[in-house]
């Protein structure tokens, strides 16, 4: 069983611009994916934040800004805006997921408001989001910044591959090279944290990386499906066919031992000075 339901959920992104950065929207689209399809995406802010640090991240990932002046200094007139778009989008049954983007606590009632109604409330915010604000969402994904994103809380934690073969597809004599590309691995590390049993159904997986990025196939790299593509992640993944006919991965589970070994042959490889 995978971590999407049975239905797929109508998500609205909605990102309090003035109030973080531009860097962390690639990671909450990411996160957000796997409860369903986002059909709303908005950023609030002032015409300083949207016209200058938000532009390029919202004109590349399809957002629309949604422009609010300052009727009066000290006066915060975005936010009472994405909490009443996000109200409206709930009662118009237009969203029933709601992923927020912000490290604000003022938007833990909003939360809770919501939730109240039976929609289902993300908060992807900085590490200096308060515990008011944690707690009113139910997932809450820590960004850590770019240089190292922090994995989603409130989730159990497993042993994750230590690397895969970064391998560009090149074509050699009209022949198409096969690689392994890293964001696969993340993407089933992240459903499976998430998944009953610890295991996805490539129907679930192959969901999430049309969700990430619409232009994802398989031959892209090599492969004439799916399946095939994950078959090459030797050592790293565990496919199994279910009844019925499906096949369902894993993470592979590497013991201490063979950690060591791989990092020794890492250390055999590296040229010698």
């Amino acid at each position: 069983m995978g971590a999407f339901p049975s239905i797929e959920s109508r998500v609205a992104v909605l990102v309090d611009c003035d109030n973080t950065t531009p860097a962390i929207l690639d990671y909450a689209l990411r996160m957000v994916a796997q409860f369903g399809r986002v059909v709303i995406r908005r950023g609030y802010g002032n015409h300083t934040t949207l016209g200058n640090r938000w532009q390029e991240a919202m004109v590349r990932q399809a957002f629309t800004p949604h422009l609010q002046y300052q009727y009066a200094s000290g006066k915060n007139t975005a936010d009472i805006a994405l909490a009443l778009d996000a109200l409206e989008a709930m009662f118009d049954q237009r969203a029933d997921t709601f992923c927020l983007v912000t490290s604000d606590s003022d938007f833990a009632y909003l939360c809770r408001k919501l939730r109240e109604r039976g929609a289902t409330v993300c908060i992807v915010g900085e590490t200096k989001s308060p515990e008011a604000l944690r707690n009113a969402s139910d997932h809450f994904f820590e960004w850590a910044g770019p240089q190292g994103e922090a994995e989603p809380q409130r989730t159990t934690a497993r042993k994750t591959p230590a690397r895969a073969v970064k391998e560009v597809p090149r074509k050699d004599n009209n022949v198409l090279c096969k690689s392994t590309p890293d964001f696969v691995l993340q993407a089933i590390t992240l459903l499976t944290n998430t998944a009953l049993e610890g295991k996805v159904t490539l129907s679930t997986l192959g969901g999430y990386l049309k969700r990430t990025d619409p232009g994802f196939t398989p031959d892209a790299y090599g492969y004439s499906g799916l399946l095939d593509m994950l078959k090459n992640y030797q050592g790293l993944l565990q496919l199994k066919k279910e009844e019925g006919g499906h096949y369902t991965v894993r993470l592979a589970v590497r013991d201490e031992a063979g950690d060591q070994a791989l990092q020794s042959q890492d250390k055999e490889a590296l040229p010698q000075a």
